[in-house]
């Protein structure tokens, strides 16, 4: 076997024999009745109900549904233990911004088990392993093929991409950076600290990974440019950015118009929201491959008192991509407002996970419903367009024609996944296999995972992972984490006085 796992023999030619088949013509997505695909090494040759020609192998997925992997625009390393301390709980002050509960340490202290900004003389290889694992371990086990990681620092980044090497998955990889962060003064109150220099090696140090990642693993790792956040970097930064991506045909992914605290201190600051801000400086001109993170908090969103808002306009005007990440946003009492306005304006609406589960299929159902809910429209998101976030849509965002699709030309990243439900009703009748995947589904419906034309996965195992050790592993690492909240907390607090149980423990 070569680096990709393919055998070095030659070409092999793959047959899958659907079950209903994710088709595509024309660009957009059709159902095909008792289908089958057809890949050579890691291209999709044929996509239709019959196939004449000589395969060497057959897969039988008779029964179930055969679709594009899915595309995950918004992945942040981890285990992601800090979240559940922010389950039903959280400071008023913070406006529902989950992050500032997890990565805001006390002043002269260091958040700890965040991949976004712990340095690499504090992670060991061990805690580097434990992270990369588990999160490309779920991603495959989810059905998620290509994924999109928002901004962990360079090292995390260099050991997520050895494991993406490993396990096989797609992935687009850029190193975060800024020119300060958030930390908790007098009382808790937050307080910015603004490192020039130390922003410029954070500069640096990204731009020469995104360099020498791209394409490495046979193409399956590809370089990102990743300013963590509109509100912390500089403007020299986030103008540097615009011209290299557009010299290199690069994504760039950045969190935007997604906190109240963000939106106000750029209104303040330069007199324009966010998203005009981000024109201002030619980053919307980058079109579908800048990936604004969320986007929810907009000008015109129904809770920002701003008048003569045009952030959804000008993001549609331009066709630009916003990562949606509905499961998280919920949590926190938040929204998009609405699906419908914004595919309406043209924005290229893509799906991400952002946070745990990994779970496409629970972030295509809540963003469904939720735009049906505020949009006061049961047409809204249907299946159909939450589908195409989760795949189309992810691609466009890359500007890869070739992902996200299963069509000659396309290349063979290829999920399975079962509707019966296996032991359960939970299906039932399945008349549209979209619309039933989008109401009933679950990631574990998926059994066979195909990436580059290689299988990941197969009847839902990974060669040479043990779930229980990755789950057992990251179990004890968030253990160790919560024992270890009062050491960093801006307040002072325990994991259980932060975030009490939901019933009183008795042991």
């Amino acid at each position: 076997m070569n680096e990709d796992g393919r055998g070095l023999g030659g070409p092999m030619r793959t047959l899958i024999r659907g079950g209903w088949v994710v088709g595509n013509e024309a660009g957009s997505h059709v159902l095909f009745r008792d289908g089958v695909v057809v890949f050579e090494d890691d291209t999709i040759l044929h996509v239709g109900t019959r196939f004449e020609g000589r395969v060497d192998r057959t897969l039988d997925a008779r029964g179930r549904l055969v679709a594009p992997g899915f595309i995950d625009t918004h992945v942040h390393c981890g285990h992601l233990a800090a979240l559940r301390l922010i389950g039903d709980v959280g400071r008023p002050d913070y406006f529902g911004q989950p992050f500032f509960e997890f990565t805001t340490p006390r002043r002269g202290t260091r958040a700890v088990g965040d991949p976004r900004y712990v340095s690499s003389d504090e992670t060991s290889h061990e805690i580097l392993r434990v992270w990369t694992e588990f999160t490309i371990v779920e991603l495959l086990r989810n059905g998620i093929t290509t994924f999109v990681e928002f901004g962990a620092r360079a090292h995390v980044q260099q050991a997520l991409a050895q494991a993406l090497g490993r396990l096989g998955i797609r992935g687009y990889l850029g190193a975060g950076y800024n020119v300060g962060r958030w930390v908790g003064g007098e009382n808790g109150r937050l307080e910015r600290v603004v490192d020039e220099a130390g922003g410029a090696a954070l500069f640096d140090e990204a731009i020469a990974f995104a360099k020498d990642i791209d394409g490495r693993y046979g193409g399956r790792a590809r370089g990102l440019l990743c300013p963590t956040g509109v509100e912390m970097c500089s403007t020299t930064q986030l103008l540097e950015t615009a011209r290299l991506a557009a010299e290199l045909r690069m994504p760039v992914a950045i969190h935007a118009a997604y906190s109240v605290l963000e939106f106000m201190g750029i209104v303040r600051e330069t007199r324009m929201t966010p998203i005009e801000f981000l024109q201002s400086l030619g980053l919307l001109d980058l079109g579908p491959l800048l990936n604004i993170g969320h986007g929810n908090l907009v000008a015109e969103h129904r809770r920002m008192p701003y008048s003569g808002g045009r952030d959804i306009e000008l993001m549609g005007a331009h066709r630009c991509s916003v990562s949606h990440c509905p499961v998280n946003i919920s949590r926190r009492g938040r929204f998009l407002d609405t699906w419908g306005r914004y595919r309406k304006a043209g924005v290229n609406l893509c799906l991400g996970s952002d946070t745990y589960p990994r779970d496409m299929m629970m972030q295509m159902r809540t963003a469904s419903y939720f735009g049906k809910v505020l949009g006061a429209d049961l047409s809204s998101a249907p299946a159909a367009e939450v589908f195409e976030a989760a795949t189309l849509s992810g691609a466009r965002s890359l500007g890869r024609d070739d992902l996200g699709r299963l069509c000659a030309g396309a290349k063979a990243d290829i999920i399975v996944i079962d509707l019966s439900g296996r032991d359960t009703l939970r299906y039932g009748p399945v008349r549209d296999p979209i619309k039933s995947l989008v109401d009933v589904g679950i990631a574990d419906d998926v059994e066979t995972v195909i990436v580059d034309g290689v299988v990941r996965m197969a009847d839902r195992r990974i060669p040479g992972v043990d779930i229980d050790r990755v789950r057992s592993d990251a179990q004890l690492a968030g253990e160790h984490m919560w024992r270890h909240w009062a050491d960093w907390d801006p307040l002072f607090r325990t994991a259980d006085e932060m975030s009490p149980m939901s019933f009183r423990v008795v042991d």
